[in-house]
């Protein structure tokens, strides 16, 4: 019989609460690091939206550059987790920090150490490390130089990165996530969703049409990585398990005509296909029907 707890939840239940690294940590240029893609993010307020920036703008306010400096104060941080009572801590390892630039032929060994130090600290209070490897946070410098997941040699920059973490933490890590929220990106025209999923900032010329085609086959791309990466993290540690962060947002139809209920309907398909394709391993029909059919516009030749 599984023990509970007085307040009902099982004893192993993982208790505990969810941020992001590139919306703690700060230090985001310290000891290697060097500007992801939520690096180059003002700061926003009531009617006055974030700003994507062309690199770092002198004068300009970026919140994710200092946060509230997890960095330098993770020790106190964790220690409070654990008087909350936390039995987990779900975070992200900044892709920046391991390889600042996403291409490099070797780790960050710094950045390496940090993580290291930071599990420690989580497994000395009994806290087990919940860790996303893609939350936001894409070296800014592959969007500059390759457009982000519109090109497929991301899929081997990101099974690199996967492989180093899975190795190096094998022994303190067990529970992991490829991508954080991979379906944000059926808000493609916003400018925050699509930048921030996909590392994807469109050119003037590329029409809406055009712009949905390039999400998915950015979308394509990424679930082919995370497929990479699961099966080798299971052949590091057959222990692992790994899964998705999917943001799931109900579409509610605007009326009870049967033709509201079906454009709902056709819109949640279009938004969780992603969890579909991870935990089925193919497309579902009806997505393949529509790709089908709508991009029968896009221009003949037309390339990411």
């Amino acid at each position: 019989m599984t023990e509970t707890t007085k307040s009902g939840f099982r004893k192993d239940f993982l208790w505990g609460g969810a941020v992001a690294a590139n919306q703690h940590t700060g230090s985001w240029d310290v000891a290697g690091t060097a500007a992801c893609v939520s690096a180059i993010m003002t700061a926003g307020a009531y009617q006055k939206p974030r700003e994507i920036t062309d690199g770092i703008i002198a004068g300009r306010n970026y919140p994710n550059h200092e946060a509230i400096d997890f960095y330098h104060h993770y020790k106190d941080d964790i220690k409070m987790f654990a008087e909350m009572g936390f039995k987990c801590f779900r975070t992200s390892i900044a892709w920046t920090r391991i390889f600042p630039n996403g291409d490099e032929t070797e780790p960050n060994e710094a950045g390496l150490k940090f993580y290291d130090d930071m599990f420690d600290e989580c497994l000395k209070y009994g806290i087990e490390p919940v860790i996303t490897l893609s939350h936001f946070e894409m070296p800014y410098h592959l969007v500059t130089e390759y457009g982000g997941w519109r090109n497929r040699k991301v899929i081997d920059f990101f099974v690199k990165f996967a492989t180093v973490c899975f190795k190096r933490y094998k022994d303190k890590v067990k529970y992991w996530m490829t991508f954080n929220e991979i379906n944000n990106q059926t808000t493609f025209t916003n400018d925050f969703s699509i930048a921030t999923d996909s590392g994807l900032i469109f050119r003037n010329n590329e029409s809406e049409a055009e712009r949905e085609a390039l999400m998915y086959q950015a979308s394509h791309y990424e679930v082919v990585a995370s497929a990479l990466a699961v099966k080798i993290g299971h052949k590091i540690n057959p222990d692992f398990e790994i899964g998705n962060m999917v943001n799931f947002t109900p579409v509610y139809p605007a009326s009870s005509d049967p033709k509201d209920i079906l454009l709902a309907e056709k819109a949640m398909q279009r938004r969780y296909w992603w969890a579909d394709v991870q935990a089925l391993g193919e497309y579902p029909v009806g997505m393949e029907a529509y790709f089908k059919n709508q991009y029968a516009s896009i221009p003949t030749g037309y390339s990411p």
